[in-house]
């Protein structure tokens, strides 16, 4: 197996768009599928061939509970999902008989009440031509400019009225999809790992929950897991440090542009969301319009290149104002043992490698101006 296709996996995840949860949900599907080594997979001409009704199946058992609740998005902006308001109503109908358990063992069983009938058909059709239209086409346009580049329909069938719905009716009544079988054995290996079973965090907080005497919740455990120690608090004060230094110099130039500014935003070089970084050397002014541009983006190796003067001359700065901090925070996250008398052109090296690493290995989108 090629290391390209593990790296167009990164890309996939970090570069597709973004709009709505649908990516996610039939990346998760298909890894679930093959995890539980599905007898209904086949392969034929190098692709692995699945049943298009198992993914309806895992996006069923998927949103329930999420439309259940009110307080999760699952889409940027006003517009529902394709099928929320067919699924919410088909919700409110098994409110009274069971919930989510009762509506998923009514669907292994074939005992779905026939008044309901027509209106899980109309769903799980709705579900289907979302998962066909929408993320299977537009999955790897980060990696190609071809729709369907990764996710191929092989056949789209489906049944009517029928007098016994289940699992079988759904993969007998919506066709086939295919994957490269690389990528069906690249998500066999990562697949547990990505989707959580075998996370290590998910491992962490499982063994936490079981030594406590399940004392604690799953959800709680998680929670503390991923508790990050630098406050929103630290990040205001750290950049409002940076403001009372830069009021001293007056003119103020943006970063990225080169341009003076009056009014500027502080800027993490390498995102905060990616990297939990909050130091000194990580923050710099931009241009509010340039700074909302670049959001959760890498810089380019080439425009950390075209602007290293200016971001070597705000490190200077730091250090003038505040060595201590700033040298033991750039000596851990960019100069290690390295020479300490060329420490700009060092710290800037390591500063373009790590960009380099997170757009070309794990897969995050570079930004240019």
């Amino acid at each position: 197996m090629r290391n390209e296709v593990f790296s167009n996996i990164s890309k996939i995840i970090e570069r597709d768009s973004k709009t709505t949860t649908y990516k996610f949900a039939l990346l998760r599907g298909v890894m679930d599928i093959i995890q539980e080594n599905s007898p209904y997979i086949t392969f034929e001409n190098n692709k692995a061939i699945f049943p298009i009704g198992l993914l309806v199946e895992k996006w069923l058992i998927y949103y329930y509970p999420i439309l259940e609740v009110n307080n999760i998005p699952q889409i940027n902006g006003g517009s529902n999902l394709a099928f929320e308001v067919q699924f919410r109503n088909f919700i409110s109908e098994y409110n009274s008989i069971g919930g989510l358990s009762a509506f998923y063992n009514d669907l292994k069983k074939g005992t779905i009440p026939l008044l309901l009938h027509p209106k899980f058909i109309q769903l799980a059709k709705t579900i289907k031509n979302t998962i066909v239209k929408m993320p299977m086409k537009y999955i790897g346009r980060s990696i190609s400019d071809q729709y369907y580049s990764i996710f191929q329909v092989e056949s789209s069938c489906e049944r009517g009225e029928t007098l016994k719905i289940d699992n079988e009716y759904l993969i007998s009544s919506f066709g086939k999809f295919s994957i490269p079988y690389e990528y069906y054995q690249a998500f066999k290996i990562l697949g547990s790992f990505i989707t959580g079973q075998d996370a290590i965090l998910f491992k962490w907080a499982e063994f936490s929950v079981n030594a406590s005497g399940k004392n604690l919740s799953f959800e709680k455990v998680i929670g503390e897991v991923l508790k990050n120690p630098v406050t929103e608090r630290d990040i205001k004060e750290t950049k409002q440090f940076l403001k009372s230094i830069l009021k001293n110099e007056g003119t103020v130039y943006c970063v990225w542009t080169g341009d003076p500014i009056s009014k500027y935003q502080v800027d993490h070089v390498i995102p905060f969301s990616i990297w939990k970084n909050n130091d000194l050397w990580n923050l710099l002014p931009s241009k509010p319009i340039i700074n909302n541009q670049k959001r959760d983006k890498i810089p380019s190796i080439h425009l950390i290149n075209k602007r290293k003067d200016l971001i070597i001359n705000y490190w200077e700065l730091l250090n003038k104002n505040q060595s201590e901090r700033f040298q033991k925070e750039i000596r851990v996250s960019l100069l290690g043992n390295k020479s300490k008398t060329y420490w700009q052109e060092e710290a800037l090296e390591h500063l373009q490698n790590s960009c380099k690493y997170l757009i070309n290995d794990r897969g995050y989108i570079e930004w240019n101006i």
